[in-house]
């Protein structure tokens, strides 16, 4: 016994024209979301970092009651407005009776699982590395931040020994991290145990930042004298 009703006609497919029209309609909306959404969000995120970085430079130079910014580039030290703030990466401590304590700068290195960020302290007058702070890591946690938690690594930089050669051209001996236990030189790091790879990014960092920093810092340490009006 045949059917009593033939089967229904398969539903028209959307011709490809339409499907592309569609995919390119919704490329160009997400693209446009994305846009907007940068946008508003770059000026928030960029204002953030920078209270974040303000914030680090007081705590690596915790007797400060004022900074001025610089940009070191080449063999050149500029001073920097306050509005151009973004554009430094030397900042210069002062405290309440407008002295100079010491000058904030950033390093980098490679770490266990990325790169390691740092802002760490420099005494011109012991030419001597004061201390640090993390900007960015993601080593892992409870064993990586050790190096900003643990006592003893701190006591490498009271201070590290970061003094220029004759020439004033590079250091007199270049910062290293050792085995937890064999540091016997003033610019050693005693690295930590179970964060030796962490440890020794701090030690690589302050190195290739110092190497590159110092010696147009120090020729140049004159500008650091106090402006009025710097904060």
């Amino acid at each position: 016994m045949s059917d009593a009703f033939p089967p229904p006609p398969a539903p028209a497919l959307p011709s490809s024209r339409k499907l592309i029209t569609a995919l390119a309609a919704i490329a160009v909306i997400s693209g446009l979301l994305v846009a907007v959404t940068y946008q508003v969000t770059a000026p928030v995120i960029k204002k953030n970092q920078q209270a974040a970085l303000e914030r680090a430079i007081f705590q690596v130079l915790p007797t400060a009651t004022a900074h001025a910014n610089f940009r070191l580039e080449g063999n050149a030290l500029t001073p920097l407005p306050a509005e151009q703030f973004a554009e430094a990466n030397v900042f210069a401590g002062y405290d309440a009776d407008h002295q100079l304590v010491g000058v904030a700068m950033e390093g980098s290195a490679r770490g266990y699982q990325d790169v390691v960020r740092i802002l760490y302290a420099y005494d011109p007058a012991q030419q001597g590395i004061l201390g640090f702070t993390v900007l960015q890591s993601s080593e892992t946690p409870g064993i990586g931040d050790k190096v900003e938690s643990d006592d003893a690594f701190q006591e490498n930089f009271n201070p590290l020994d970061a003094s220029l050669n004759a020439a004033g051209d590079a250091l007199a001996h270049p910062i290293t991290t050792v085995k937890n236990g064999r540091k016997v030189n003033a610019w050693e790091i005693d690295g930590i145990s179970g964060a030796t790879i962490t440890s020794a990014a701090v030690g690589n960092a302050l190195n290739t930042s110092a190497q590159a920093m110092l010696p147009t810092l120090i020729a140049n340490q004159h500008l650091l004298t106090p402006r009025k009006g710097d904060e």
